[in-house]
């Protein structure tokens, strides 16, 4: 307009904390960056299959996450949303974008990383499924900075990245610096984890031992003569006896005796370290202890306070999945030729919460009441 020639869009500019290396291919780029390995998913695998109170938690952090609404302006906008957001397809069997949300959360919770794919529909019109990527056939690296993630699918001996970036997207939980690696919600718990486990397995063990009961038989001859046939005997009558199918009585001659092997053995009381290791757990996972059956002392403005944490988690993991929602249906509604502005509402945690906030509005607008009254009878006075 004022005869200046059009610019075209620069790119970010690059991030000065970050080391420099030689220039090189992409693939040498993207091992700068550490990417998890693939022991490690199958270790937050195995805990969730070993302890089930750690994959209760995860569980109950998804269903308590709750729903959402999608609004706009636009009535024709609105719909077209909302339709998308309760018909969507989810992988092969699911449908619906909370649907969506939730199988992306529970990947995101367990390994610190998710990865999504939006698939077009045919005729290029909306969104037509969304997917989940397995993260064993993904991996996630940097082109050159850590402030440009790569999706790259895996191929026999090498990455390749994929070659619409535009309709994928990844989350890192809890992303530390410099790197392109999120951090599991489970990450600190194989250490006390394992504890668990030797302890759960020692009372197995125990309980082996003592609840079927092994017996010791001791044969004294008379005068020190060991007899083997009578020892043979005696084996094959105490054997008779102990048979499963049927009860009699063991009869012997001589000096035999008898008794119970461990029965002079305590069984250790594991209550306490028990309980001290699954306070470890639930205060890593973040939830309340008796939402995961665990009855332990607690008083009711302890319980509360509980659920007020748990509030706030919740509140934090919706605010790193509504940037993904946002750009699904965002996406959905370009496609479909709509570009009018939409939001994103969620649904009260639970009906406690909403109750304490409608008793807090009572109380304010009570103490105003209040205020006017007594502002309105100064000024009278006066």
């Amino acid at each position: 307009m004022f005869g200046r020639k059009k610019r075209g869009a620069k790119p970010a500019s690059t991030a000065q904390t970050v080391a420099r290396y030689p220039s090189g291919s992409l693939l040498s780029q993207l091992r700068r960056y550490p990417a998890q390995r693939d022991a490690e998913r199958e270790l937050y695998d195995s805990l969730r299959e070993a302890v089930p109170a750690i994959d209760a938690a995860i569980g109950k952090l998804i269903r308590l996450l709750g729903g959402f609404r999608i609004h706009s302006d636009s009535a024709e906008c609105e719909n077209m949303a909302r339709e998308f957001a309760a018909e969507v397809q989810v992988d092969g069997s699911g449908r619906g974008l909370r649907c969506f949300a939730e199988r992306y959360l529970d990947s995101l919770l367990t390994y610190g990383e998710a990865v999504g794919e939006m698939l077009p529909d045919y005729q290029g019109v909306g969104v037509r499924a969304l997917y989940n990527a397995c993260l064993d056939d993904v991996e996630i690296g940097a082109d050159g900075s850590p402030m440009n993630l790569v999706v790259c699918r895996r191929e026999p001996g090498e990455s390749v990245p994929v070659r619409y970036p535009e309709l994928v997207f990844v989350s890192l939980l809890n992303q530390r610096p410099g790197t392109v690696h999120g951090v599991s919600l489970l990450s600190g718990l194989p250490f006390v984890s394992s504890i668990l486990l030797q302890i759960f397995n020692s009372v197995k063990t125990n309980w082996e031992r003592v609840g079927d009961v092994r017996f010791a038989v001791t044969y004294n001859p008379d005068g020190g003569v060991f007899s083997e046939e009578n020892a043979r005997q005696i084996a094959e009558e105490w054997r008779k006896a102990m048979r499963s199918d049927t009860v009699c009585d063991f009869v012997s001659l001589g000096d035999v005796n008898i008794r119970v092997i461990g029965a002079d053995n305590v069984m250790p009381d594991c209550e306490v370290p028990l309980r001290a290791i699954l306070e470890q757990i639930t205060a890593k996972l973040g939830i309340p202890p008796f939402l995961l059956g665990f009855s332990w002392s607690t008083t009711e403005r302890m319980s509360e306070q509980q659920a007020d944490i748990l509030t706030s988690e919740l509140e934090y993991y919706r605010s790193v999945l509504e940037p993904v929602l946002r750009r699904i249906v965002r996406t959905h509604l370009l496609l479909c030729g709509c570009r009018d502005h939409f939001w994103i509402e969620w649904e009260d945690i639970n009906l406690q919460d909403a109750v304490e906030m409608s008793t807090a509005r009572l109380n304010n607008a009570q103490a105003a009441k209040l205020e006017r009254e007594i502002g309105w009878e100064d000024e009278n006075e006066g």
